[in-house]
């Protein structure tokens, strides 16, 4: 019944990736996760905040990412800031090599979730956004939030 609990469920987003980023292209990775990890991650410690991925020798790696330590652990613990390997697929790795080559192009995990009792990392292609985009982001985001209230307070 675990595993039906699960499926979907978010367990961490990274929003200053969003803010900072352009978001060209995602991809679904796996993540490989030592035991004491997966039982941190299903209580919700995990902060994916200046995390990033690199390419190394055709492997995706996940970087900074904080997995705080399990709370009713024993002996067996973990790095809590170490390097985590993506599985991806050949294809998507050649991809992302090819794309990453480009000038100011990068790897950013975008979310972390549970699909079918696993862990899965969005990495999404990004492209850094200058400071009058993110301004603009803001503003337009402010103009959304007024148009919705003024529209909710109209319907009353």
């Amino acid at each position: 019944m675990a595993e039906k609990d699960d499926a979907g469920r978010l367990i961490a987003d990274n929003r200053k990736a969003l803010h900072d980023y352009h978001i060209l292209e995602t991809f679904e990775a796996g993540v490989v996760l030592l035991g004491t990890e997966v039982k941190a991650i299903r209580e919700g410690r995990v902060n994916l905040r200046d995390s990033y991925a690199r390419l190394e020798n055709g492997q995706v790696w996940l970087l900074n990412v904080h997995i705080s330590p399990y709370s009713h652990t024993g002996y067996a613990h973990h790095e809590e800031r170490r390097q985590r390997k993506l599985l991806l697929h050949k294809a998507e790795i050649r991809k992302l090599t090819g794309r990453v080559a480009e000038k100011g192009l990068t790897l950013t995990p975008l979310r972390m979730y549970f699909k079918n009792g696993r862990v899965k990392v969005a990495i999404g292609l990004a492209k850094g956004k200058q400071l009058h985009d993110k301004r603009e982001t803001i503003r337009r985001r402010e103009i959304d939030r007024e148009t919705r209230a003024a529209v909710k307070s109209r319907n009353r």
